[in-house]
């Protein structure tokens, strides 16, 4: 980790559905004096960005294109068929790739997902985005397979979705240059993972929280010493001790009592002698 090349602020790129909302939140929640800025991308622009120095860190589709690059995978996408509304596919909730043998289907030069063999019948041409693939949906030329998240992101009134079983799927990482992981990119990545402003890993524990902490540790022992300690001390010699182990205290002779319990106690406990 190179602290010392931590930016002032911090960039972060994102493809078109990754929705960053949450992680922002909490970052300036945990970091208020550091502002953090938004870069929106398209899957081949971020790449550039992240190794040209022009985004800190960004959320991306995987796999990540190349070995100089970190990435965190974070979660999986639906994938879902857009339609138009008065398709036979939006009378039910879920199809398999079977369903879709006779629609043509849209594939987007810019398609997330890694298909061996795309269902349905092909078009004349591949769309040059998502976007051109939902206007000719809507325009009654084919269906569309994409990540629910890019559904969503092109919603028009004309247009619903569904989900497809059995298809590949997309997986949103975290990626970074990984020669600049800086003391913001850590942070970050705490965010991402769920870790607490307080965790071990973080950079939110300072040294004198953990001195806090300590002193807190050590002040709370001599209480607990004195509240089970003090019924466990020994009595001076000669004085209650010999009435909380006596006959009185329990009823009973004490163990090893023969040796000290005089002779009457003995001769109960030991064995006759012989003549």
């Amino acid at each position: 980790m190179t602290g010392s090349d931590a930016s002032p602020s911090f960039r972060l790129a994102y493809v078109p559905g990754v929705t960053p909302s949450k992680w922002v939140r909490i970052w300036h929640e945990r970091l208020p004096d550091v502002p953090l800025s938004l870069v929106p991308a398209s899957p081949d622009e971020i790449y550039g960005l992240l190794r040209g120095g022009d985004a800190d860190a960004g959320f991306v589709r995987l796999p990540v294109d190349a070995d100089d690059l970190s990435a965190i995978p974070l979660y999986t996408e639906t994938t879902v068929v857009v339609v138009p509304k008065d398709h036979i596919v939006a009378a039910v909730e879920q199809i398999s790739p079977g369903d879709l043998d006779d629609d043509i289907v849209l594939h987007p030069l810019d398609d997330p997902l890694d298909w061996e063999k795309l269902p349905g019948r092909p078009a004349l041409e591949r769309p040059a985005t998502t976007a051109d693939a939902v206007e000719l949906v809507a325009a009654g030329i084919g269906v569309l397979l994409v990540p629910q998240s890019l559904a969503r992101l092109h919603h028009r009134k004309d247009l619903t979705y569904r989900t497809v079983t059995d298809t590949p799927e997309s997986r949103v990482a975290l990626a970074w240059p990984e020669d600049r992981t800086t003391d913001l990119v850590e942070d970050f990545i705490g965010i991402v993972r769920g870790r607490t402003v307080n965790s071990t890993r973080g950079r939110a524990q300072t040294p004198a929280a953990d001195g806090q902490k300590s002193k807190g540790a050590n002040a709370s022992a001599p209480g607990k010493q004195n509240a089970g300690g003090g019924a466990r001390r020994k009595p001076a010699p000669g004085k209650a001790g010999g009435k909380a182990t006596g006959s009185k205290a329990t009823g009973k002779s004490p163990r090893g009592g023969g040796a000290k319990g005089g002779p009457k106690g003995g001769a109960k406990r030991g064995k006759p002698r012989r003549g």
